[in-house]
């Protein structure tokens, strides 16, 4: 908040620390602001203020029913349910997407456990939210590494039979489209996911975004971003996020791990324009977005 009221950031390149740039976070330089979460609660205090600002934006909110066993920082499900239906209400609904993903199978996290969770979470939702996204868990190289952790703590990971998975998909779509909800995956390659009436979805979306806010955006905004992977159908964007700065301690994460977000925790400067760290703007060389 501090970086929104003072109308720009610095961002380090997380491939790259010498390469930075200066993004501009002033209400008429910015369509809109996409938030990643799974417990905006701590940020809703921020809201009235955003708006009144002049700002646009709407959440992508992950409630995927895992316990303590896999995300054991976060507040319990029946407290993030709760929020998200006050943030809902706050925002409205088609301002708050729900994530259901990733999804990930094990000998603890079979068929069975995802039915009941997403048909829960969704009977608790299907009122707050007008679509769901899905995906299935990607091996990222930090992600590989936290699985062979959860191997020692006997919950081991596997990739079932493809016919699983599309029963469960096409369960999925066969349970939103009774609720009234869209669905769509995210960034997946799987040919049989439209068969089964789940598209490809884009999390940062023009069309939804000028549908939302009734706008009309330019075309070069309406392009797919070329920075990201094939499979991901997001439109241009700035990604401000920073590996190793979150305290969830989701054992699948593929952004980083708890221990490493607690040292970096503590090198926060809330009055710094960088996310971690101090910046010295007399010797660095910033590139403008």
């Amino acid at each position: 908040m501090n970086r929104i009221r003072e109308g720009y950031f610095i961002f380090k390149n997380p491939y790259n620390a010498k390469q930075m740039s200066k993004v501009s976070l002033r209400p008429e330089d910015v369509t809109a602001i996409v938030f990643w979460t799974k417990n905006p609660a701590p940020f809703m205090k921020y809201l009235d203020e955003l708006q009144d600002r002049g700002y646009r934006f709407y959440f992508q909110y992950t409630l995927n029913g895992y316990g303590p066993e896999m995300e054991p920082f976060l507040p319990s499900l029946e407290k993030r349910i709760e929020t998200f239906k006050k943030l809902s209400e706050k925002i409205g609904k088609e301002k708050v997407i729900w994530r259901y993903d990733p999804i990930i199978f094990s000998n603890v996290h079979d068929g069975n456990f995802y039915r009941e969770k997403f048909s829960y979470i969704l009977n608790e939702l299907k009122d707050f939210t007008t679509r769901v996204v899905i995906s299935f868990v990607d091996e990222y190289r930090k992600a590989t590494v936290n699985f062979k952790k959860l191997k020692e703590e006997e919950i081991e990971i596997y990739q079932p039979p493809e016919v699983i998975i599309k029963s469960f998909a096409a369960f999925m779509a066969k349970e939103a489209r009774e609720a009234g909800l869209k669905i769509q995956s995210c960034a997946e390659n799987m040919a049989f996911l439209p068969e089964v009436g789940i598209m490809p979805g884009k999390c940062i979306d023009a069309d939804y975004i000028e549908k939302v806010f009734s706008l009309t955006l330019p075309e070069k905004l309406h392009l797919k971003d070329k920075s990201q992977r094939q499979e991901c159908g997001c439109v241009v964007s700035k990604d401000v996020g920073i590996y190793d700065t979150c305290l969830h301690g989701c054992k699948y994460c593929y952004a980083g791990n708890y221990e490493a977000g607690r040292k970096n925790y503590e090198k926060h400067d809330p009055n710094s324009p960088l996310l971690i760290g101090k910046y010295d703007d007399e010797n660095e060389q910033l590139s403008l977005f």
